[in-house]
């Protein structure tokens, strides 16, 4: 498009790019998962039963792991993962830029939190400064596929394997992501996931571990359920983390469009790729080399050093274009209130504190057409040309 200025952005008067708003994500239940539902409500079989177990097992084999474990929402599937492989006061590495989850399920474990900082232009925790934080106290390893880009997994496991260290990868924006050409349940001690209902595969609550050691997924098991090791023999203290089987029939059927729904969102990422490298004042997502992201959300960064708006101003322009933003997010945890204490203890995370001053997410779903992708594009341009210094 031709070189925009301020008087031809939609907020200050110009014709908008979309006459009404790209839909910023796809989320809700189709007719098929509603019927999947329906059967499991007529049945009266409510409970954990065949579903969940079915889930499991296609679950697993789609993310190459060899077992699954549903349970209630991702925050659960966090905590059976954590309480499983790590002990009160284990030395955990973990990223500063992250969703809370990943952390607070650490401290709820007793954990020793250490947080590292992550790379600028893929977002994952950087290898190197995991590396640098390492001490011979030092137990695991708690690391994001953020955005549902895979992190160096490569590097990841040649640390864990040089300093013998537990591997916890939080996959809860990863369904179907790869690495190497397999799926990401492939790797680590263990990959949680959320179904809630803004993930790409979204139940509504619901979550899955998946392992690949089956004496942990037998542990996990009785962790899951009271520590239940037949009927009303309980040998270790456990909770209820189950799904139903509801949820688990949701799961089902959405788990069998996922892979088509993965790859459009890919599709859709190709465009905006070939397009944003060519805008400039917007940096996209760098994947992570190897790897074949799910995209979750597709998060890009204002440079602040080539536009004289600030990211904030970038998407109120943006919205006003008829191309809705969200970021994700506003902070690193070391600046949350609740982690006060580890973060005075930690070294400043100067990668994620950049990060929350200039990221933000546009569309990425398996609705979008190219015209909506291209024309999002179209947005980016017109603002960061009027904006350009």
């Amino acid at each position: 498009m031709t070189t925009a200025t301020a008087s031809d952005l939609a907020i200050n008067g110009g014709t908008p790019i979309f006459d009404k708003n790209v839909p910023f994500m796809a989320v809700g239940l189709t007719k098929k998962d509603i019927a999947a539902a329906t059967e499991v409500l007529e049945s009266g079989m409510l409970r954990a039963a065949s579903k969940c177990a079915a889930l499991e097992v296609e679950f697993a084999k789609q993310s190459d792991a060899k077992f699954g474990l549903t349970c209630a929402n991702g925050t659960c599937a966090l905590q059976l993962a954590y309480g499983s492989l790590l002990e009160p006061g284990d030395e955990v590495i973990t990223p500063a830029w992250t969703f809370i989850a990943t952390v607070s399920m650490l401290v709820a474990a007793q954990a020793k939190v250490v947080f590292c900082d992550v790379l600028e232009d893929s977002y994952q925790a950087d290898p190197a400064d995991i590396e640098r934080l390492i001490t011979p106290n030092t137990k695991a390893i708690a690391i994001t596929h953020l955005y549902g880009i895979p992190v160096d997994i490569d590097a990841i496991e040649a640390l864990a394997k040089k300093h013998n260290l537990k591997v916890i990868y939080d996959s809860a924006q990863a369904h179907l992501a790869e690495y190497n050409g397999k799926g990401i349940g492939a790797y680590g001690d263990a990959c949680t996931y959320s179904f809630y209902a803004t993930k790409n595969m979204g139940t509504g609550e619901g979550g899955m571990v998946t392992v690949n050691d089956e004496k942990l997924a037998t542990e996990m098991g009785f962790l899951r359920s009271h520590g239940e090791t037949g009927k009303y023999l309980h040998e270790s203290i456990g909770f209820n983390y189950r799904m139903n089987d509801i949820t688990g029939a949701i799961g089902l059927s959405k788990l069998e469009t996922l892979g088509a729904e993965t790859d459009r969102r890919r599709a859709v990422a190709n465009i905006y790729a070939s397009r944003i490298d060519n805008i400039t004042g917007v940096l996209r997502p760098v994947p992570t080399a190897n790897s074949n992201p799910a995209w979750h959300l597709y998060t890009c960064r204002v440079d602040l050093d080539a536009l004289t708006c600030t990211r904030d101003e970038f998407c109120a322009a943006l919205n006003k274009e008829g191309v809705p933003t969200a970021v994700h997010y506003p902070k690193p945890l070391t600046e949350q209130p609740v982690f006060a204490d580890i973060a005075k203890n930690s070294d400043t995370p100067k990668i994620a504190e950049k990060l929350a001053t200039c990221v933000f997410c546009i569309p990425i779903h398996q609705n979008l057409t190219d015209d909506q992708a291209n024309g999002i594009c179209d947005a980016l341009a017109k603002i960061a040309n009027a904006f350009a210094k």
